[in-house]
């Protein structure tokens, strides 16, 4: 798809020539239906190339034969258990990808489905971790339209062309209805999480018709951000001197996507609902013991539109209404029989059957006027239920309680409630979009990145307790497990921190089973406090007895209001790990800016997984060697899969409790958030995990310089890439963690421990610049490899994240705008002209670094963060060019059509490698970086290159904990902590 002149060439950013004429702009300039001018845009007759995957070279994969092997073993043995492996290089999905995406729909976290830029719906993620890629061919928005006495008929799907395997077009199935529409005058447009698609006097010359796609993705709104549903706008103009008849039509298959519509058992019913809300109901039984779905499609009746049902037609001959039948009827009379009404739930379906369900909304359009029609799609599927076990309610049952059946509230309240969403959409995404100094291309690219937040695998549950197996009625009534039954979590330990008020010390106690709530191992309503790095020897029963004690419970008991659930989101559509959190470093950066409370409430879950220990071993697939699954200290690579929050780290190629990037960016993104929301409620919460994290590193200092060392093999987000002794990214990480955690340390009152985290940062960082400053830029690690003197791309990743959170800078300004230029130079303009990204590695001779698979690539999340600290460098034209290469090569026209499926990264000659990634939400970083909280940017500066002195009488008088005891007792009014003491 990629034409040569992309690399040799510099074309503007975006396209200058209109899509649509100004003349039907302004036709359509009423009631939202024109697309703004900043939208992403195709024509529907664009054609969706193929993509190209990622292949390892002989060598590389000579490299990794055995841990080919060792993953085969693997994949196959989870197979064997009904599982699917949370990596499996060697399963491919049957549909090909292709540059065919478009906007998602629905809220975050109760499943969703993509719809592509040419109108079918495609990638259905309703049940967690699956993802059927494949379009349902009969999900589909058709036209009738007639004139005055029958002189001028037209019947068309709505989408291009006949698609492949749809069969002979003189069947009883779909291939038989009127795809006729060439998609030459019709255009989509994109501005996430809304889309226009626009036909031009298509398939009727006089006819314009826009439909404006619109799904509740609405920052700080927590309730309808998480709703199953999605509604489609139809704005008519009649141009012609007659008036029209149009009858629009929206089919729907009994399908979660895939073969399941052959599964049996699925029955579909009509309804008539209030406010003349009206349509289908259709049932779906899932396999494998999965909760059900519920889809409700309806249409609005008003005075002008007349909304029909055919509750039931089916694919194939044998059907008692065929999808042909049902298309002779809407092109003869433009409706169904409102007795359809009347008809009740259907017979199940048998095994092989495909059950599907039609609404008709129909009006008259005058001469030269204009009409509005509204159809809503929404899907229910209260409980989520995953393969060991543990089942929740999702978010939105909170609110619409745990019926299938609450489908039916949900199209309802779309229908009425979209033009509200559209106002506060249009509140949050007009000062970007009107913001004369971004380029085009920016503004609808950084919206758009973030389909990942609904398309990429999103889950959002209710509460922090398990569901209960009895279903509660509509009102939202349930009933929760308290305790959950966990046989398999023998080895798994819990630290209980108390803090002493008489002696200001913390004391541990192990406690071995017999806790319940999430991971586990730590129940929700235990949180940890105090500092883990003091007196570890006192007796838990002493402590116990102690008169003068203080315990400090749960800030997770949160009121109604304040609690907005948990939240999951998958690394990438092929790496099923929830909160993977090296790529959440990168990612976060969109939460904390929309939806902050979620971000808080995930650094809290990892919080309290630094806290636990998991003992049962673990097989690592790289060497072969045996471990357990989780240290304690340590911070875990993800949440899990199988079970997430109760069995974690389902990563097992490396043992990522070696790891040298995980503990220092949980530091740095603890401390951004912090700054950022100024919550002393939630830095109270995770500062013992804080401390933990960053004593756990000590052992990683091999020879007491103060900065830690890699082992020798890749112990970093870069897991294919082999790191020895000091590395440019994880030292880089390390110093910029102890910055942030004295910093921290300061604010809460925990002098010790700033002073501690002061003297590491001071002896270390002249180590770091001694071993790895060059006079240009930090080399990549202080060993002798061929690559060790390697420019990469992240090499300021600690940096970065200082500046994002208002700490001074962690080298000289001439050092850090050097490293950036260098980066920029080679990494991204001497690869292909800088239209492609930064690559990972670059030799300092101007050749891309190929010791590895990941060495030679370009990963969009890193691009992305390195742009942001070229931002807040002041090397703002450096930054846009940089990113630029990212929307050039994935999201341009000319570029490969990765749109709305942004991959982790891809090569130079454009081999894409895992599509649908978490990491490209860096691009909020970059918006981060251009308009900084002004709680980060009035912040104190603490000069971390102060000379620290404390006499010996001030250091033994420190009662550490009084800080940040008297500063939580004074923030009582936003401090969900409860403190149990007699005062």
């Amino acid at each position: 798809m990629v034409s040569g002149n992309i690399f040799h060439c510099r074309k503007h950013s975006w396209p200058s020539e209109e899509y649509i004429s100004k003349a039907t702009l302004q036709l359509l300039d009423f009631d939202s239906a024109a697309p703004p001018e900043q939208a992403w845009r195709r024509r529907l007759n664009s054609h969706a190339n193929l993509l190209k995957e990622f292949s390892v070279t002989f060598m590389e994969a000579m490299k990794m034969l055995r841990l080919g092997v060792r993953l085969w073993s693997y994949v196959r043995e989870e197979a064997s258990q009904g599982r699917k492996a949370p990596i499996d290089p060697f399963t491919r999905e049957s549909c090909k990808p292709s540059a065919s995406q478009g906007v998602p729909l629905g809220g975050m976290g109760s499943g969703s489905i993509s719809r592509g830029f040419r109108g079918e719906f495609r990638h259905f993620q309703i049940v967690p971790g699956l993802c059927e890629a494949s379009p349902i061919l009969a999900n589909q928005f058709s036209i009738f339209i007639s004139r005055d006495q029958g002189n001028k008929k037209y019947a068309s799907v709505l989408a291009p062309g006949l698609h492949e395997g749809l069969g002979k077009s003189d069947g009883q199935g779909i291939s038989s209805w009127g795809w006729n529409l060439s998609g030459q005058h019709s255009t989509y447009h994109a501005l996430f999480p809304r889309a226009w698609t626009i036909y031009d006097g298509e398939p009727d010359p006089e006819l314009k018709v826009s439909c404006r796609q619109i799904s509740p993705f609405i920052p700080h709104n927590y309730r309808e951000s998480s709703l199953p549903s999605a509604v489609f706008v139809y704005t008519l103009v009649n141009t012609g001197k007659e008036r029209a008849k149009v009858s629009l039509l929206l089919t729907w298959a009994n399908s979660i996507g895939g073969i399941s519509h052959f599964s049996g058992d699925h029955y579909n019913e009509p309804f008539i609902g209030e406010d003349g809300v009206s349509g289908v109901l259709l049932h779906h039984k899932t396999p494998k013991d999965n909760p059900p779905v519920t889809f409700a499609i309806a249409a609005c009746e008003t005075q002008n539109v007349n909304v029909t049902v055919l509750p039931c037609f089916g694919l194939s001959e044998q059907s008692r209404i065929t999808a042909k039948d049902m298309w002779g009827t809407m092109a003869q009379d433009g409706h169904f029989d409102r007795e359809n009404f009347n008809a009740g739930p259907s017979i199940p379906t048998s095994p092989g059957d495909t059950l599907c369900a039609a609404v008709s909304a129909s009006t008259w359009v005058e001469a030269h006027g204009k009409c509005t029609i509204a159809f809503s799609l929404a899907w229910s599927s209260p409980k989520i239920k995953f393969s060991k076990g543990s089942s929740y309610n999702r978010r939105y049952t909170k609110f619409y309680g745990t019926s299938e059946r609450s489908a039916l509230n949900l199209v309802h309240d779309g229908l009425m409630n979209y033009k509200r969403w559209e106002e506060d959409i249009e509140k949050w995404q007009n000062p970007i979009l009107r913001d004369s100094s971004l380029p085009e291309w920016y503004k609808f690219t950084l919206f758009n990145e973030l389909y990942f937040l609904v398309a990429g695998g999103t889950v959002w549950i209710d509460g922090h307790l398990p569901a209960a197996d009895d279903e509660s009625n509509i009102n939202g009534n349930r009933n929760r497990l308290t305790d959950k039954e966990d046989n398999y979590n023998l080895d798994v330990r819990v630290t209980e921190p108390k803090v002493n008020v008489k002696d200001g010390v913390v004391v541990e106690h192990d406690r071995i089973n017999g806790f319940s709530g999430g991971y586990g191992v730590i129940d929700d309503d235990e949180k940890m406090y105090g500092s883990l790095h003091r007196n570890k020897s006192m007796n838990w029963e002493d402590n116990k007895r102690s008169n003068n004690e203080m315990q400090v419970t749960s800030s997770g008991t949160h009121s109604d209001d304040e609690d907005v659930g948990r939240f999951l989101y998958l690394e990438g559509v092929e790496y099923i790990m929830w909160c993977t959190y090296d790529v959440h470093f990168y990612a976060s950066f969109a939460l904390l800016a929309l939806f902050p409370k979620i971000e808080l409430n995930i650094q809290r879950d990892f919080a309290k997984a630094v806290l636990s220990e998991d003992g049962r071993k673990v097989k690592f697939l790289a060497e072969g060697n045996w471990g357990i699954r989780k240290v304690r200290g340590a911070v875990p690579h993800d949440l899990g899969t199988h079970d997430p929050w109760h069995e974690m780290n389902a990563y097992n190629i490396h043992d990522t409790s070696r790891w040298k990037d995980l503990n220092p960016k949980f530091v740095l993104q603890v401390y951004r958030d912090f700054a950022a929301t100024g919550d002393m409620s939630f830095a109270v919460d995770v500062w013992p995990a804080v401390c933990a994290a960053i004593e756990y590193m000590e052992q990683f200092d091999k020879d007491g310089d103060g900065l830690i060392e890699n082992d020798g093999f890749p112990d970093q987000t870069y897991d294919a890439w082999t790191v020895h002794g000091i590395s440019a990214y994880c030292g880089c990480l390390w110093l910029a963690a102890l910055e942030a955690a004295a910093a921290m340390a300061h604010q809460l009152g925990d002098r010790q421990f700033a002073d501690k985290c002061k003297s590491k940062f001071l002896k270390a960082k002249p180590v770091f610049e001694e071993k790895l400053w060059n006079g240009s830029y930090f080399n990549y690690d202080s060993g002798s490899s061929s690559n060790s003197r390697s420019i990469q791309a992240d090499q300021l990743a600690g940096q970065w994240y200082i500046a994002s959170s208002g700490l001074p800078s962690l080298f000289d300004d001439s050092k850090i705008r050097s490293a950036l230029q260098k980066i920029y130079d080679f990494n991204v303009m001497k690869v292909k002209g800088g239209r492609i990204g930064a690559v990972n590695g670059m030799h300092p001779n101007g050749k891309v670094d190929e010791s590895c698979m990941q060495s030679r690539e370009i990963w969009t999340g890193v691009t992305y963060g390195v742009a942001a600290t070229m931002i807040l460098t002041d090397m703002k034209e450096e930054a846009f060019t940089t990113a630029e290469g990212i929307f050039t090569a994935g999201w341009s026209e000319e570029g490969y059509g990765y749109w709305f499926q942004t991959p982790e990264g891809w090569t130079t000659d454009g081999h894409y490698r895992s599509l649908i990634y978490m990491r490209p939400l860096a691009i909020w970083a970059m918006q981060w970086a251009l308009s900084l909280p002004r709680a980060i940017l009035e912040a104190p500066k603490i000069n971390m290159m102060d000379k620290m002195y404390m006499s010996s009488n001030a250091r033994a008088s420190t009662n550490d904990m009084g800080g940040v005891r008297k500063l939580v007792s004074k923030t009582k009014c936003f401090s969900n902590a409860v403190f149990h003491c007699s005062c």
